[in-house]
């Protein structure tokens, strides 16, 4: 049969078991299937369970036997199965038995079956309880308010490795975090009509410790998914698990939201709409804080920066709820005015909005990440030829900014980025992005009130002629009127010692 040529490892955690191991490894070996090694990671136990480990290792050559300082069963069945040689993964816990059959028909099932990860069997209680486990059909939803599938469940190394393996600080019930981790980017369940392996219950069974940490363990499983919560539960799991859907529906109720992901970016969807949890939880990287805070976040391959909008004042809370757009969601809209016109701006992805009951209340706004790294401000450590070339582009792009009818009233050293380009035999050129968009105001721009657009550059006065007239020159109007008036407005925001 062609699954008996797909080599299976079998992963063992261990931490004190010395009562139940010899059984646990005894019926691994008695497997009706050759092609398996099976590898022993003790968790730095206490009793003689290592010995017994290794005893069993000098006569089986199919068993290799590891140790580790006590780190969790998660963290010691990530080390087994780093150091695994098979593509199939069979986790067994070192007090649970496996049946003879249950290796050969699951690796046999994930050979006919590629579009399935995981395949499980039926399973018996033994030691203080007996009798059959009972299972509910699986489906994503049931997956989100219960744990399953046990930990003895066979997949592909490969798909370990592509979810991240078992979350390592989550004590008991880590396998929940891990199969919602494995199964949120698709792929099938299976469970085979066999009994595959007996689960014993006695006094410190991690299904009783667990059941004393109930609180915490949601905690954590919000914070690691809480996108597959928003999807599947419309909000983060509850303490009343099979009441999460319902009382997620009655907080919208209270707490209406506005989004809008950019047709680009569909699988973004889930993520926009857990922005608040995401800030909440403090994911991504700090990039910014101050009265706003920006967040840098890595997804699939591409970098996003999320600018959360502190939480205006009472009448602004008014207004934005019902009269006025939100500073999130000018942001996106003023991007994609700006792209359309020819004028960067990082590509913008999405914006959230949030009420409270009446209130205006949290906001976001998505972009991609630029990949130009020198601010405006950055230009004292540029070489005077960049000096020269950047100062010129800003005025260019500042008359492109007027002439199309838009005055930036946050326009200023800190929101311009700049790369050079310097082809043979041209000269050095300077391409401008702009950021910080939600208060831009639209309409006619004359040259006196564009003039006073550079009153919050903080640059000295030849800098700013050397900017100001390459704002004149690209408008038509006079040079040195506009240098006069620029002058005007830079001094008054910026007076002398």
């Amino acid at each position: 049969m062609a699954s008996e040529s797909t080599f299976v490892s079998v992963v063992v955690p261990i931490y004190n078991m010395q009562r139940y191991l010899a059984e646990t490894i005894t019926s691994i070996l008695a497997s009706h299937y050759d092609a398996f090694e099976v590898i022993l990671m003790d968790d730095g136990s206490q009793d003689d369970s290592l010995a017994i480990a290794r005893e069993f290792a000098q006569k089986d050559s199919r068993i290799k036997v590891f140790s580790q300082s006590n780190a969790g069963a998660s963290a010691a069945r990530n080390h087994a199965i780093r150091l695994a040689q098979g593509p199939y993964i069979l986790p067994v816990d070192a007090d649970n038995n496996i049946t003879p059959d249950y290796i050969r028909e699951a690796a046999a099932y994930l050979d006919a079956h590629p579009e399935v990860k995981v395949v499980s069997c039926q399973v018996d209680y033994c030691g203080d309880k007996s009798g059959p486990m009972h299972f509910v059909p699986f489906s994503l939803p049931m997956l989100a308010r219960k744990n399953m599938i046990d930990n003895c469940a066979m997949y592909r190394k490969q798909d370990w490795e592509a979810c991240g393996g078992y979350t390592e600080h989550i004590k008991g019930r880590e396998d929940w975090a891990f199969w919602i981790a494995m199964f949120k980017r698709g792929g099938e369940f299976h469970r085979l009509p066999m009994l595959g392996f007996h689960y014993r219950v006695h006094a410190n069974s991690k299904r009783k410790a667990t059941q004393k940490r109930k609180h915490q363990l949601i905690e954590e499983l919000n914070e690691l998914h809480p996108e597959f919560y928003e999807a599947m539960l419309l909000g983060p799991l509850h303490y009343h698990r099979s009441w999460s859907k319902f009382l997620n529906v009655c907080h919208r109720c209270l707490h209406p939201r506005k989004w809008k992901v950019s047709e680009a970016y569909p699988a973004l969807e889930m993520f926009v709409k857990t922005l608040p949890r995401q800030f909440e939880y403090n994911k991504g990287e700090i990039i910014y804080q101050g009265r706003n805070e920006l967040r840098r976040f890595e997804i699939d391959g591409k970098s996003y920066v999320i600018k959360s909008f502190r939480k205006p004042n009472l009448a602004n809370r008014i207004a934005y709820g019902f009269l006025r757009k939100s500073k999130a969601q000018r942001s996106y809209e003023y991007a994609e005015k700006l792209l359309q016109l020819g004028i960067l701006t990082p590509q913008p992805v999405a914006y959230y909005q949030e009420r409270s009951g009446l209130l205006f209340d949290k906001s976001y706004y998505v972009s991609l990440a630029s990949e130009k790294t020198i601010h405006f401000k950055d230009i004292d450590s540029l070489s005077p030829e960049q000096q020269d070339c950047f100062l010129k582009a800003v005025g260019i792009l500042t008359a492109r900014l007027h002439e199309a009818g838009i005055y930036h009233k946050d326009y200023s050293g800190g929101n311009i980025l700049v790369s050079f380009h310097h082809e043979e035999a041209q000269p050095l050129q300077a391409e401008l992005e702009i950021l910080d968009l939600n208060r831009m105001r639209f309409g006619k721009v004359s040259v006196e009130r564009g003039c006073a657009n550079f009153d919050r550059f903080h640059i000295n006065e030849e800098a700013l002629k050397v900017m100001v007239t390459a704002y004149a020159q690209a408008r038509g109007a006079d040079t040195e009127t506009c240098i006069e008036k620029a002058l005007y407005y830079h001094r008054l925001s910026h007076p002398q010692a």
